[in-house]
């Protein structure tokens, strides 16, 4: 490491070096269990169901699929909730009030207000206000049907409040034109209010669909006390800066989903540390600056929407030239192959369900051989399990065929 104008620089190397030990990919420093990887990225993508427990089981070794579940269902140190870039998260359930006070309340706000101006349009009441009154009497018939319950499914739910099944008009005229029932988005807005949680699926660990349940109930007391927003965003601030750091302001504002304000006044309250990226000012914490203890060589299979390769929005570090490969059209990662901090290839499964990849840099006998050992590892842990990310990309879907 040395100083470019004041500065301390971090290369690309030492930021890889990073990735093995914070992120609990190097065998010598995995997690012990499924709260731990959770807390070690701050959060864990779940809007593929596949995903929390495939990125588990990359990070604590012995891991199976029953392991995870307990954590979400039986001992609940783990909770699915709507977080960062409205996007469905597992984190520590100790965590999630600060990511409800960061981020879900803004979003709910937000989606309240969304929601009222299609309920106009679909002409539902007279005028934004009636239809506001419309969507809290709704709310709290849902809400009040669930308690009752204990917890139900959507279905189950719209029986019980038929309101639930109001349809609303979305891109009238258009080729894309659809008439949704309302269900999904108020049990959306009553989600990101911390108000109900998502429970068990009701199929598989692959489902993406879910009991709900009062927050309440699931959680005694529900999320607990929140801090105020600010205070919250600077302790998410702090938590991606220990995980991801170092990391520009873009990046931390493209991954929590903030405004640049509230990203710029976070990392003041943390008095981050500016550091030279190639160019580009980073950030660190305070006392972060100096090199990462290296770990010895390391390979990972990691899943779709895996939390390392989503973490920063400048990717190119890690990534090199494979976005087209990896990635899909609206950004969504497919599953990659990691070694020592870098991404090396991708990884798919056809019908048979083994665990084949596809290499997209040179690497050395050593690495290539800890690769072929790797998947063949996965592939025993998948037992034949076929999982088909919800988001294909092109390197996926063509190692899938045959």
């Amino acid at each position: 490491m040395t100083r470019k104008g004041g500065m301390r620089q971090i290369g690309v190397e030492e930021r890889r070096a990073r990735i093995g030990r914070r992120h609990r990919l190097a065998a010598s420093n995995q997690a012990a269990d499924a709260a731990e990887a959770a807390a070690a990225m701050v959060a864990l993508h779940a809007t593929d169901p596949a995903t929390v427990h495939l990125s588990v089981a990359a990070r604590v070794p012995g891991s199976d699929v029953a392991a995870t579940e307990r954590a979400l269902y039986d001992d609940r140190s783990l909770i699915r909730m709507l977080g960062m870039r409205r996007t469905v998260f597992v984190v520590p359930t100790s965590f999630g009030p600060v990511i409800q006070a960061a981020c879900a309340d803004d979003i709910a706000v937000k989606q309240r207000r969304l929601l009222v101006k299609h309920l106009a349009e679909a002409g539902v009441a007279d005028d934004a206000e009636s239809c506001g009154t419309w969507l809290q009497t709704v709310e709290e018939s849902t809400a009040t049907a669930l308690a009752l319950r204990g917890s139900a499914t959507a279905q189950e739910l719209s029986a019980d409040e038929p309101r639930l099944r109001t349809r609303l008009n979305m891109a009238e005229g258009k080729a894309y034109a659809a008439a949704p029932y309302v269900t999904s988005r108020v049990l959306f807005l009553l989600a990101a209010e911390g108000r109900i949680v998502r429970g068990r699926p009701l199929g598989t660990w692959l489902s993406s669909q879910h009991q709900w349940s009062p927050a309440a109930d699931w959680l005694t007391g529900g999320l607990g006390d929140k801090p105020v927003a600010e205070e919250a965003r600077v302790t998410l601030a702090r938590a991606w800066l220990t995980s991801f750091g170092p990391g520009t302001a873009a990046d931390l504002q493209w991954w929590t989903g903030w405004t640049g304000g509230q990203t710029k006044k976070a990392l003041a309250a943390v008095e981050a540390v500016e550091v030279d990226l190639d160019g580009q000012v980073g950030y660190v914490l305070p006392g972060d600056e100096e090199p990462e203890v290296p770990v010895e060589p390391w390979v990972a299979f990691l899943p779709a929407l895996d939390p390392t390769p989503m973490g920063w929005k400048d990717r190119g570090w890690y990534l090199g030239e494979h976005k087209a490969r990896l990635f899909d059209s609206t950004g969504n990662i497919g599953p990659t192959v990691w070694a020592d901090g870098r991404i090396i290839g991708g990884w798919g499964q056809p019908e048979s369900g083994e665990v084949r990849f596809q290499m997209l840099d040179d690497v050395g006998r050593e690495t290539q051989t800890m690769v072929e050992a790797e998947a063949a590892r996965w592939t025993t842990w998948l037992a034949g399990v076929r999982v088909t990310p919800r988001f294909r990309v092109p390197l996926e879907r063509l190692l899938s065929q045959g």
